[in-house]
């Protein structure tokens, strides 16, 4: 009766059968043997036909526990002879991807590392976190390679930080399907070329990326103009703005040292300053409302006014009203004494057309940059990656959306 549940239990259907169960108290240790009938044949990939069995190897799969028990499933595991003479294990169908592993095991693994640390994961399963990151390793690299993305023809591009140092990885995203497609080290040109032969080696050619966001970077210009040809460059509304906040915040700092008196107006404002005006409380926006408003404008306040008329006219949905818009703010910035908002208007005439673009696209990396952020709070978690390879596994379980189940049915669909 106990087998019998125990088998019910498991899921173990035929040939396979529980033989006997061990419970080891003092080692809190549930052992189930599994054993297969006497004169069963196998089959074997690629080999046609059920072959018999030659010899058998006891062994060990870690499973879900029992209770509160670690469970163990101790399998007399055939090795079948072909009919060439070879002998081949045959392992079985409850067996994980990872050798000493169960598949429902697996599963635990990989929906707990996709919300914790590998260390904490590794905890609660009682196993090492170095067993923990190897089954996670194992599974992205087969759904990564299993992965198609025929249907890719819109990019997003940005880099993140992973460790102190000017050191970055790059991350490429399917702009439609908001999935990870590729992640490369580094930021340089190059990592454009591997992004265009990943996709290609997974049915995209590189012809067929219509649409790519980046932020303004020399480097991804250049490599997407080389490797991938055919595609229409966007840089987003938000990069832009960015780097107009920037120019408020950095103009208010030279002039906090250098003017005392403007000092004293703007002490206190900086965040009011780099925030939506529309978002600010009211003692805050009353604050601003003083300042931009004051008989003697500082720089400060001039520069918050750029910034402010470049967001708005960012608004704009025609591209020839917006090209008009952004040529006139550039030609007000270069002609006003507010100097480091003109490094901005000089970009804006550099990238005049990427920026353009985002009127019809209307693409942005506003996703893959919350995607950045959950691997910041994964890597704070975790305090810090060692290698590239761990970062790449990490992120492709954050928002790879593998297709797990193709190689474990027991893990959850992708999201």
């Amino acid at each position: 009766m106990s087998t019998q549940l125990f088998e019910s239990a498991l899921g173990i259907k035929a040939p396979w059968s529980v033989k006997s169960v061990d419970f080891d108290e003092a080692a809190k240790r549930l052992t189930v043997l599994v054993d297969f009938a006497p004169g069963t044949r196998f089959p074997v990939n690629g080999h046609p036909g059920q072959h018999p069995v030659h010899d058998t190897v006891t062994k060990t799969y870690r499973h879900l526990n029992f209770f509160q028990h670690e469970c163990h499933l101790q399998v007399r595991v055939p090795r079948v002879r072909l009919p060439h003479g070879a002998v081949r294990l045959v392992d079985p169908d409850f067996a994980g991807r990872l050798n000493g592993f169960t598949l429902l095991f697996e599963a635990l693994i990989l929906m707990l590392a996709q919300q914790m640390p590998f260390r904490a994961v590794g905890r609660i399963v009682g196993e090492s976190e170095y067993r923990v990151l190897a089954v996670c390793r194992r599974y992205v690299h087969i759904a990564g390679g299993l992965a198609d993305y025929s249907a890719v023809t819109s990019l997003a591009i940005d880099e993140t930080s992973r460790s102190r140092g000017h050191q970055y990885v790059t991350l490429a995203a399917d702009a439609d399907a908001r999935r990870v497609v590729f992640v490369g080290q580094g930021r340089g040109s190059g990592v454009i070329a591997e992004l265009a032969e990943h996709l290609d080696w997974h049915g995209c050619p590189p012809q067929q990326i219509e649409r790519v966001s980046i932020d303004m970077s020399a480097a991804y210009i250049k490599g997407v103009g080389e490797h991938l040809p055919d595609a229409r460059i966007t840089f987003d509304k938000f990069h832009v703005i960015a780097h107009a906040s920037a120019a408020v915040d950095k103009t208010r700092r030279i002039e906090q040292r250098a003017d005392p008196a403007a000092g004293a107006m703007l002490k206190g404002l900086r965040w009011t300053l780099l925030k939506d005006a529309f978002d600010l409380k009211p003692q805050a926006g009353a604050a601003l409302h003083a300042l931009i408003t004051a008989p003697r404008l500082t720089l400060t306040a001039r520069a918050w006014t750029y910034k402010e008329r470049l967001r708005l006219a960012m608004e704009h949905k025609q591209v020839n009203v917006l090209r008009r818009l952004l040529q006139h703010w550039c030609g007000c910035v270069m002609r006003s004494k507010v100097d480091v908002m003109k490094e901005v208007a000089a970009m804006v005439r550099k990238h005049l057309e990427g920026i353009v673009a985002w009127a019809q696209t209307r693409q942005t990396n506003g996703f893959l940059e919350a995607i950045n952020g959950l691997f910041q709070a994964a890597k704070r978690r975790a305090r810090g990656y060692g290698s590239f390879d761990t970062i790449k596994t990490v992120i492709f379980l954050i928002a790879g959306k593998l297709n797990f189940q193709a190689i474990n049915p027991h893990v959850g669909q992708p999201t």
